[in-house]
């Protein structure tokens, strides 16, 4: 069992950076695939980014590839998502998921969620 819990959410600036944080618990955490995803207003949850357990793979979606980077220590146990350029279409709410095993992009692939965290950018 994983437990997720999600950090850095804010209200910004168009143009501006932030940097989202997800601490895990449990073990094997080096055995976990990570994502994040996003869900703004009356639309589905989207796949944003994902890193491979160790670290060494990473998957970003076309919207933010360039501007947003997904990175991991395993020591901590944790996941982070460093965000620059933000735009308005990027404002959502921002979810962490876990996943035993290797990196998949689809939401029904990933059983462990955090409550999300609140990201808003202005114009």
């Amino acid at each position: 069992q994983v437990q997720l819990v999600e950090s850095g959410g804010g209200l910004m600036q168009a143009g501006a950076s932030l940097r989202l944080s997800c601490a895990a618990s449990g073990r094997t955490f080096s055995s976990y695939a990570m994502a994040w995803f996003r869900q703004a207003k009356g639309k589905e949850r989207e796949f944003v980014a994902g890193i491979s357990g160790s670290g060494g793979t990473t998957n970003y979606a076309d919207s933010v590839k360039g501007r947003f980077t997904i990175s991991r220590d395993n020591a901590a146990k944790s996941v982070y998502l460093e965000m620059n350029s933000l735009k308005p279409e990027d404002t959502a709410v921002y979810y962490c998921a876990g996943r035993f095993g290797g990196l998949r992009t689809q939401r029904p692939e990933y059983p462990y969620w955090g409550q999300g965290t609140q990201v808003t950018v202005s114009s």
